[in-house]
């Protein structure tokens, strides 16, 4: 009997660990939240991860409501900033985590709503980027082009969050 309570204990965390590594709260930028002190591995993980979930969004947006900006001009970009993200993680010898990020969007119901998502996303893509820009580890001369990378990654963000605005006051 023992046996049998330990081995439904152990089945039981090991699928709530499962279930836990699948939520939306362990991908991207709200992984980086709970991240208090990242790695340059898991910055460079999460990075991948966020810009997978806009990317994965903004196609699911377009493909509901049709090529409309700016979600046809900043999916465009997402891909860029995944080549910069994978193109540094093999100069740095790194694994990408695989791109799983269809199974955490939610693909909103208007244009609107859409747009405020966009706002959203793109506010937290930025926190993101600079929690990592004040880290230890990038302030390391040897991780400069972690730090030029983020930068670059946190102004396109900025961007996008402007042209998201501007569509939503043009509502």
């Amino acid at each position: 009997m023992r046996k049998t309570v330990i081995s439904f204990i152990t089945l039981v965390f090991i699928t709530l660990c499962l279930l836990q590594a699948e939520s939306p709260e362990a991908w991207g930028s709200a992984a980086a939240r709970k991240d208090m002190h990242p790695t340059v591995t898991a910055m460079l993980e999460y990075a991948a991860e966020d810009e997978y979930l806009a990317r994965a969004e903004y196609n699911a947006i377009i493909k509901k409501f049709g090529t409309i900006r700016p979600f046809s001009n900043i999916v465009k970009s997402e891909e860029t900033h995944i080549a910069w993200i994978i193109d540094t993680c093999r100069i740095r010898n790194i694994s990408l985590p695989e791109d799983r990020a269809e199974k955490f969007i939610t693909i909103p119901g208007t244009v609107k709503v859409a747009l405020q998502t966009g706002v959203e996303a793109e506010l937290n893509n930025i926190a993101m980027y600079q929690s990592f820009l004040y880290t230890d580890e990038l302030s390391d001369p040897a991780n400069g082009d972690l730090k030029d990378l983020f930068t670059r990654l946190m102004n396109a963000s900025q961007n996008h969050l402007a042209a998201f605005r501007k569509g939503l006051a043009d509502q």
